[in-house]
C-alpha cells in the first residue's frame, strides 16, 4: 500500500455527554483529557491522514437492530426521572442518559458507515464500546451495546457474511459474547482477566459458541498479575483461531482497563499491548478486508493509562500496516 491509511476519530462535545455522576470511576473527563492532551498533536502531525468526525444520534430504529424495546422505553423513563440504577447498581440513571447513550451508539455507526463507504479507512470511537450491556438490560457502566448494534447493523443490513469482534478491555465482553453465542457469522475473540476473578464473572475458554456457530468464539482468560508476554502468547492463539475465517469487517474493543494500575482491575499490561494488537489487526484487515478496522475505546479508569493506550491505538492505525 503505497498510501497512507486515512483514519476518522470521533471528536466532538457530544461524546463527552456519556458521564455518570460524580465519583463513579467512568465519567467524561477520560474522553476530555484524550481531546485536550493527545488528539491535537495528531490532527497537527497527521493532518491529511486525520478526520475528525462529529458524534451523531443513532435513531431509534437503529437501537432497536439490537434492544428490546421494552429495554429502550425503560432507559427513557430513566433518563426524564433522573435517578435510580439501570442495573443492580453499577450503572446509575442520570439526567438525558438516553441522548447520551444514543450518541455513543450513533457514532459508532457513523464511522462504520464512512469505513463501508470507502470515506475512511479504519475508525476509532474512544467513548463507543460498551460491552456489557444486553439485549434487555444495562450492566457494568453499560446502557446501549454500540459494539453489538453494529454487528447486526453490519450482518443485516450492509448483508455481510461475517464479521470479527475482538475484545482486549479486562472486562470480559458478555453483551457481544453471549448475544451472539449462536451466530456463525460473527467470530469474537475475546482476552480478558478470569471471571473468577473480575466482573462479570463470565468468559471461560471451554465456551465455543453453541449450535451451528460452534468453533466460532474464543474466550482467553488471564489470571490477576498477567502482562505484556502472557498477552503476547494469548494473542498467539487469536490469530491462529482467526486465520480460519474471512471477516468482511473488524471491531477492536481496546479497552485500557488492562494496564498495570488500574483501579478496578488485576491486569499488568503496558500500552505495548495496545500497540501491538491495534497494529496486527491492522496488517490483517488490510489482508483480509479491505483496511476495514473499527476501534472502540471501551474501559479504563486510570487517566494516565488511558491516555497512553489510546495513543498507541492512533498510532498504529495510522501507521503502515506491517
Amino acid at each position: 500500500m503505497s498510501m497512507k491509511c486515512r483514519v476518522g476519530v470521533i471528536y466532538g462535545e457530544e461524546a463527552l455527554l456519556y458521564s455518570f455522576p460524580e465519583f463513579h470511576p467512568f465519567r467524561s473527563d477520560r474522553v476530555q483529557r484524550f481531546y485536550n492532551e493527545v488528539l491535537p498533536e495528531f490532527l497537527k502531525n497527521y493532518y491529511q491522514q486525520l478526520i475528525a468526525v462529529k458524534p451523531e444520534l443513532a435513531s431509534e430504529d437503529e437501537v432497536l437492530l439490537y434492544h428490546d424495546l421494552d429495554y429502550v422505553n425503560f432507559v427513557k423513563k430513566k433518563s426524564e426521572a433522573s435517578y435510580g440504577y439501570l442495573d443492580y447498581g453499577d450503572t446509575p440513571a442520570f439526567k438525558g442518559c438516553y441522548e447520551a447513550s444514543l450518541y455513543v451508539v450513533g457514532s459508532t455507526l457513523k464511522l462504520v458507515r464512512m469505513i463501508i463507504q470507502g470515506i475512511i479507512d479504519h475508525g476509532f470511537n474512544p467513548v463507543g464500546g460498551l460491552h456489557h450491556a444486553r439485549r434487555d438490560r444495562a450492566g457494568g457502566f453499560c446502557i446501549f451495546n454500540d459494539a453489538s448494534v453494529a454487528i447486526k447493523y453490519l450482518t443485516e443490513i450492509v448483508k455481510l457474511k461475517q464479521v470479527l469482534y475482538v475484545d482486549i478491555d479486562a472486562h470480559h465482553g458478555d453483551g457481544v459474547f453471549y448475544d451472539y453465542y449462536f451466530d456463525k457469522n460473527v467470530i469474537i475473540a475475546d482476552i480478558h482477566q478470569d471471571g473468577r476473578t473480575l466482573y462479570p464473572g463470565t468468559g471461560f475458554s471451554h465456551e465455543r459458541g453453541g449450535g451451528e456457530a460452534e468453533g466460532t468464539k474464543l474466550n482467553i482468560p488471564l489470571m490477576p498479575g498477567a502482562g505484556d508476554e502472557e498477552f503476547i502468547e494469548a494473542w498467539e492463539k487469536v490469530e491462529e483461531f482467526i486465520d480460519k475465517f474471512n471477516p468482511e469487517f473488524i471491531i477492536l474493543q481496546a479497552g485500557a482497563d488492562g494496564l498495570a494500575g488500574d483501579p478496578l482491575t488485576g491486569l499488568m499490561y503496558s500500552e505495548r499491548v495496545h500497540e501491538y494488537a491495534t497494529s496486527r489487526l491492522h496488517k490483517m484487515s488490510e489482508e483480509k478486508c479491505n483496511g476495514r478496522l473499527l476501534v472502540l475505546g471501551g474501559g479504563g479508569y486510570n487517566r494516565e493509562n488511558i491516555l497512553k493506550a489510546w495513543k498507541a491505538v492512533l498510532s498504529s492505525l495510522l501507521s503502515q500496516p506491517r
